[in-house]
């Protein structure tokens, strides 16, 4: 279920693209919107446990409206915390909606909860989500703690400086830590991360407006030398244990391969049963096969003179 008309089209910073007309326009129409999500008698619990199941066993489109529509209010009442993060209130309510038909999809009736009490958390999440995707074009919060410590860094970071400071103080910053059960540092990452705007790379700087902010990026990537000898040197390498390889008896190369070259190591009792000997055999004929593999790579005249050199 959505709105007749959640939102105008809008700009970057939030603001509608079209001319005042059309900005009072979708003003009027949203305070409608809502006026109307307000006005809507709530259900009783008889009346959501009867249309929840006439949902889930014949997939009613109808019952499934009357049960989303009078909790409307309750998508409402929590975009309208999360306005503060600078993202439109419609677009937040719009993305509330969707969790809330995510909870009527799964809300189950015979567990006796009330919906709201169920659709609050899906509603919460949704909205939650759609604020760290769009508060900033980096990513701000990948697991759980991050996501919390985003959420209430704020409220928690006046709560402990009562003094009325802009950033927390060392010992502030580890209580929060434990409190959030993350590290100090990603509690100063956070606060950065808050504190700053996201900025274009093309935006000019310097008074003749010639230089921009990529410029001054460092490319830590190896220059063209260096990376034509790392190429050399790495078949250098390959070149040299491959020779080495060669001079091993069958079984002990057969072995050194599958525990060193393989992408996942294969067991010592597993050769052994290849192979058809104990694992403690499969050991021992390994830790030969390597001796005898330093000894044939020290008498490589270039790979002595790398030694020697480094």
């Amino acid at each position: 279920m959505t709105a007749d008309r959640m939102s105008a089209p809008r700009s970057s910073a939030g603001r509608p693209t079209a001319g005042r007309s059309a900005g009072a326009s979708s003003d009027a129409s949203d305070r409608a919107f809502v006026r109307r999500a307000m006005r809507l008698p709530l259900l009783t619990p008889e009346e959501e446990v009867a249309l929840a199941r006439r949902w889930r066993k014949t997939q009613d489109q109808t019952a499934m409206h009357k049960l989303v529509a009078p909790h409307m209010r309750l998508v409402i009442s929590t975009a309208v915390r999360f306005r503060h993060y600078g993202l439109p209130l419609n677009d937040l309510i719009q993305e509330g909606n969707l969790g809330l038909m995510q909870a009527a999809t799964r809300f189950e009736p015979e567990r006796e909860v009330r919906f709201a009490t169920y659709a609050a958390w899906w509603i919460r999440a949704a909205i939650q989500d759609f604020v760290l995707r769009n508060w900033s074009i980096v990513r701000t919060g990948t697991t759980a703690a991050h996501k919390s410590l985003f959420f209430n860094l704020r409220r928690l970071r006046a709560r402990i400086e009562r003094g009325g400071r802009d950033s927390l103080s060392r010992e502030g910053r580890s209580r929060l830590a434990r409190q959030l059960n993350v590290t100090e540092s990603d509690v100063a990452h956070m606060e950065s991360r808050l504190a700053a705007v996201d900025r274009s790379l093309n935006a000019v700087i310097g008074e003749d407006g010639e230089a921009a902010w990529q410029d001054l990026l460092v490319d830590e990537r190896p220059d063209p030398e260096e990376a034509t000898i790392a190429r050399r040197d790495s078949r250098l390498r390959a070149r040299w244990v491959d020779e080495a390889m060669a001079t091993l008896p069958e079984r002990e190369r057969v072995i050194v391969r599958a525990r060193f070259f393989n992408d996942e190591a294969v067991t010592l009792e597993r050769l052994g049963v290849t192979l058809g000997i104990s694992k403690e055999r499969v050991r021992q004929l390994e830790h030969q096969a390597l001796k005898r593999l330093r000894r044939q790579l020290g008498e490589i005249p270039d790979l002595q003179r790398d030694i020697a050199a480094g």
